[in-house]
Parts: C-alpha cells; sequence; structure tokens
C-alpha cells in the first residue's frame, strides 16, 4: 500500500470499530420511544409514507437520469480518486445547505414538500461517488449496494449492525439479493430514515429558525452519507490487492 492508502485503511478500522458497537442506553431508549410513536401512527399513514419514499427512491435508483458520467481513468490511483470524491461531498453539502435553508424559511409545506429532494440530492452525490470509484452504476447490484449505503447511514445502532454485516460481506450477500426491486423490505427503510432524520429535521420547521437549522441539518447529514459511502467502498477496495484492473 502506499503512504495514503495505509491511512484511509487505519481510517477504516476505526469507522469499524464505531460501526459494531453495540447499541448504547440511550439509542436503545431513543429507539423504544420512536417505536410507541410507530405503534401510535395509523397503518394508513405507515402505508402512504411506505409507498411515497419507495417510489422515490425507486425512481432514483433506476431512473435513467441517476446514471452519471462522472468517471476518471482506469489507473487513476486510490488518492485522486478520493481526492475529487471529497470535493464532490464538500459541493454537495454546499448544495443540500442552501437548500435547506430556503425550504426552511418557507415554513411547514416547504419543509415537507424538501424531503424528496434532499434524497435526490443525497442519492447523486452517492452514484458519483460510487463511479469516481469505478463502480458502474448502471449495474443492478451497485445500486443496490448504495442503496444499502443510504440505509447504513442513518439508520438506528441497532439496525446498523445488522446493514454493516451485510455490507461487510458483500460478495457472499449479493448472491442472495433480491430479483426484484419490489422485494427489498421497504416499510423498514422509510422508518428507520424518518425516525434518524425526524429530531435533526423537525426543527426546521420552526418559523424564523427554520432557515439556519435547515442548512445546519442538510450540511451534517450530507457530511454523514460521504463518510459512510467512502468507508464502504474502502471496505470493498482495501481489502483485496490494489490492481488498477479492478477498476
Amino acid at each position: 500500500m502506499t503512504p495514503y492508502e495505509e491511512m484511509a485503511y487505519l481510517e477504516l478500522l476505526t469507522w469499524q470499530f464505531k460501526m459494531q458497537k453495540k447499541p448504547s442506553l440511550t439509542n436503545r431508549l431513543a429507539k423504544g420511544i420512536q417505536n410507541r410513536i410507530n405503534n401510535v401512527i395509523p397503518e394508513k399513514v405507515h402505508h402512504v409514507l411506505t409507498v411515497t419514499i419507495e417510489k422515490m427512491v425507486k425512481a432514483v435508483l433506476f431512473g435513467a437520469k441517476y446514471t452519471t458520467s462522472t468517471k476518471l481513468a482506469e489507473d487513476a490511483s486510490f488518492l485522486l480518486r478520493e481526492s475529487y470524491i471529497k470535493q464532490q461531498i464538500t459541493f454537495y453539502q454546499k448544495t443540500a445547505s442552501v437548500e435547506g435553508a430556503i425550504t426552511g424559511a418557507g415554513g411547514i409545506l416547504l419543509g415537507f414538500a424538501e424531503f424528496p429532494v434532499l434524497i435526490g440530492i443525497k442519492m447523486k452525490l452517492l452514484f458519483n461517488i460510487a463511479s469516481l470509484y469505478g463502480y458502474n452504476v448502471k449495474d443492478y447490484r451497485e445500486r443496490l449496494f448504495i442503496l444499502y449505503i443510504f440505509q447504513l447511514a442513518y439508520s438506528s445502532q441497532q439496525r446498523r449492525n445488522e446493514i454493516f454485516n451485510v455490507l461487510q460481506h458483500w460478495d457472499r450477500y449479493m448472491a442472495n439479493l433480491p430479483v426484484q426491486a419490489d422485494e427489498f423490505d421497504w416499510r423498514t427503510f422509510q422508518q428507520e430514515y424518518r425516525d434518524y432524520i425526524d429530531l435533526a429535521k423537525l426543527a426546521q420547521l420552526i418559523p424564523l429558525i427554520g432557515a439556519a437549522v435547515g442548512a445546519i441539518a442538510n450540511y451534517h447529514l450530507l457530511a454523514q452519507l460521504g463518510e459512510t459511502a467512502i468507508n464502504c467502498y474502502r471496505m470493498r477496495i482495501l481489502s483485496k490487492p490494489l490492481l488498477s484492473t479492478q477498476f
């Protein structure tokens, strides 16, 4: 490994340790409260949310406009790839921050309208990251990998442990992936995502402070997604010999 790859590998080990932590007492209490709230919400509401998010994410995952031309030469170094990726993360953080400030200033209606827009920004970033690492985002399996990254970034610690195990052994799990997108567990996906961002985003709907909260929340949500994506791809790449033919 080059010095940069060694540094990246050490960062990966630290991140892996964090991902595999057992849920803390605070995590368990927060998740318990959220579960009680979810149990009170009518099933029809859950169904509407599930279908809405399912359609939004499917549009992103399988829509032609989310293929990307962001590529590097096959022999590009790992350092160069990650330099471009970090630039992309910064760009999308700023984009999401501006978008959050605008919708936060617009009140409740614009606040609710922002959710599909924000998901689109996050997915576009993930597609660009995958492509810059050299993976073919037109491949259905790579798009599902992107979806698992998204879940890992925005799930409770308990669910995070389960998803991390899938991503850590991706080659093994790839053989058992759903053949059709309809077989994916959309209910768990939307519920974990919604529960995770509730606290960060609800304050965005409050008049006067909504713009500031929206900008800060979106900036940090994109930073977290970027860090998760980088380490997920490092886990695939740095656990194998770094051969240019692999990319």
